[in-house]
C-alpha cells in the first residue's frame, strides 16, 4: 500500500508546485492576460519609485531622468527570470556600456537575504533593488515575472513585456539602440 501512495504523492507535489508557479505569474498564459495584467502601457508616463539596493543604497526612477532605463521585475524561483538574469546583464554591459543606458533588474517580494543569498550564489555583479512587498512592481503589473519596462530619458515607457525569449530581448535591445541614437 506505501508503494502505490508515494507516486500519489510525488504528483500531487508536482501539481501543487505546476499551480503555485501558474499563479505565481512566471509562467505565460496568453497575451490577453497579459494585456489584461499590465498597468502601465507604451506611451504613458513610468511611475516613480524608490528602490533600496542589495547594497544598501537607495535608486529613485526620476533621478535617472536623461537615461534610457531597462526596469526588469524577476524572482529568484522562477526558472524563466533565471535564464533572463543570466544572459541579458551581460549583453546589455557589452553592447551599451558606457553610453546613456541603466539596467535596473528589481527582485518582486522576495527579502535581501534571499535576493542576496541568490545573487552571490550566481555570481552577479551587476546592482540589483529588492521590493520585499512588491509595491513597486504594483505600480507596473498585477502578475507575470520577468516583466521588462523600458524606459525613455524623458521617463516615458516605450515597450512593456512581459516573459523573456530571444526574440523579445531582441525587440527591446533594438529600442534600447534607437532610444540612444
Amino acid at each position: 500500500m506505501t508503494p502505490r501512495i508515494f507516486p500519489l504523492a510525488k504528483l500531487y507535489l508536482a501539481a501543487v508546485l505546476l499551480l503555485a508557479a501558474t499563479n505565481s505569474g512566471c509562467i505565460r498564459d496568453n497575451d490577453d492576460d497579459i494585456a489584461a495584467t499590465t498597468l502601465v502601457g507604451d506611451g504613458e508616463p513610468a511611475p516613480d519609485f524608490t528602490v533600496e539596493m542589495l547594497d544598501g543604497t537607495s535608486t529613485t526612477l526620476s533621478s535617472l531622468r536623461g537615461e534610457v532605463v531597462l526596469l526588469t521585475f524577476w524572482n529568484t524561483w522562477c526558472p524563466e527570470c533565471g535564464r533572463e538574469m543570466a544572459e541579458v546583464p551581460q549583453e546589455l554591459a557589452r553592447r551599451f556600456g558606457g553610453r546613456k543606458f541603466l539596467f535596473l533588474p528589481v527582485a518582486r517580494e522576495e527579502s535581501t537575504e534571499t535576493v542576496g543569498a541568490f545573487a552571490s550564489t550566481q555570481g552577479y555583479d551587476f546592482p540589483i533593488g529588492v521590493d520585499p512587498d512588491g509595491s513597486i512592481y504594483g505600480l507596473y503589473a498585477t502578475r507575470y515575472v520577468p516583466r521588462n519596462i523600458l524606459i525613455d530619458p524623458d521617463g516615458t515607457v516605450v515597450a512593456s513585456r512581459a516573459g523573456y525569449s530571444p526574440e523579445t530581448f531582441a525587440e527591446l535591445t533594438a529600442l534600447i539602440e534607437q532610444l540612444l541614437r
